[in-house]
């Protein structure tokens, strides 16, 4: 029930009060708490804080109180405002990082890692990390040199190597790394086969484009340096993309194609060029052997004809018994016969009597005269050869 109601607060009870009788505390009247009191109450602090005078009464030291404490609100002021600014000048650089410092807008240092302080509005602070590794990929659809679209999807990985050209030199210096990126793959995609782009040429295509990039960065100087990238698959629009499986199926039947010729070629090249050396080689040594016979007929026809000037009759006999011996070991018949070809005087089997002195190991002589060599060979003896005794020893 409210304090106020009738018949609710026999008492009439204050409820700013702190106990009965009326609602009074020692005797007065309190109402509801004064903010003029309260607040003198706290200029009086902060002049005690700032070596000045209490308040000694309501109505003494007015104007004089009033001006102390607008000078004390002044003061508090300017200590926050301190507190702010060396707040916001007082910073820390870290081990990965560097910060560059500009005074009246002119590059005036770069800090290294440490505690540091600047001087705002004068000094204006760029911090940044200047030793992690940062990463931008790009994919879209390029033009190779034999005029096929593809599209190649690629990272470049880069850092900030010069913070004072990476803040200073360049508005924008990551767009520009990105523009830059944009032209150096489109040059080397443009220069590069679309069989290059899509199997081994990836590599050094990465190089290149890698090289032609940190060469237009130092140009435009950012003060970024490239420190890899890395060019994926490439592959074709979706649009022509069974065309496209099409055409490499062709090439690879065509490269299959071209390895079995390539294999066939070499499988029958060498043989063929083993055989033409054999050839060379067999008529080599043909050429030698006759060369060599010929020489040697001609040696020992030399030698023949010194011992036949030296002693003719016993050449000459030689001969004829060397040449009668060569004759009669080809044939397996021998007829004997007059010189007028009449008196066959004695015919010599000449077959039986081998084979009978063989027996059942024919010699290589009989088994070379066997077969058409049986006809016989009909010798014309001269008479002083058929009768033992009308020859004369020489």
């Amino acid at each position: 029930m409210a304090w106020n109601e009738p018949g609710g607060n026999s008492n009439n009870q204050d409820p700013w009060g702190s106990g009965g009788g009326g609602g009074r505390r020692g005797g007065d009247n309190q109402g509801p708490p004064d903010l003029d009191e309260a607040f003198r109450k706290l200029q009086d602090s902060l002049n005690g804080m700032f070596g000045g005078k209490k308040r000694g009464g309501m109505g003494r030291g007015t104007g004089d109180g009033g001006r102390r404490g607008g000078l004390a609100v002044v003061w508090v002021a300017l200590v926050v405002l301190v507190g702010v600014w060396l707040w916001n000048a007082i910073y820390v650089v870290d081990e990965q990082e560097q910060a560059v410092v500009l005074r009246f807008g002119k590059y005036h240092e770069t800090v290294g890692p440490g505690l540091n302080i600047y001087f705002p509005p004068i000094d204006r602070k760029f911090q940044e990390n200047v030793t992690r590794e940062r990463s931008y990929s790009k994919q879209g659809q390029m033009l190779t040199e034999d005029e096929n679209i593809i599209e190649v999807p690629l990272t470049v990985q880069y850092r900030v190597s010069d913070l004072e050209a990476f803040v200073l030199r360049v508005d924008q210096p990551e767009v520009s790394l990105q523009h830059a990126t944009d032209s150096a793959v489109r040059h080397v995609v443009g220069s590069t086969s679309m069989d290059q782009v899509l199997t081994e040429g990836r590599e050094a295509m990465a190089a290149e484009v890698k090289e032609r990039l940190q060469r237009f960065l130092d140009t435009y100087g950012t003060g970024i340096t490239v420190t890899q990238v890395n060019l994926q698959s490439a592959a074709a629009p979706r649009e022509v993309q069974e065309a496209f499986d099409d055409v490499i199926r062709a090439r690879e039947d065509e490269q299959r194609a071209k390895n079995q010729a390539e294999s066939y070629a070499n499988a029958v090249i060498p043989e063929a060029r083993g055989q033409a050396q054999r050839m060379l080689e067999e008529a080599a040594g043909y050429r030698d052997a006759v060369i060599s016979r010929a020489q040697g007929e001609a040696d020992r026809f030399s030698k023949l004809v010194a011992e036949y000037r030296k002693a003719p009759e016993v050449t000459r006999e030689r001969l004829y018994l060397e040449t009668m011996q060569e004759l009669m070991s080809n044939t397996s018949k021998v007829l004997v016969t007059g010189e007028s070809g009449q008196n066959n005087l004695l015919y010599l089997p000449l077959d039986k009597m081998i084979n009978g002195r063989s027996g059942s190991q024919p010699s290589e002589r009989s088994g070379a005269s066997s077969g058409p060599a049986t006809q016989s060979t009909p010798i014309t003896i001269p008479d002083e050869l058929r009768d033992p005794r009308s020859r004369e020893i020489r």
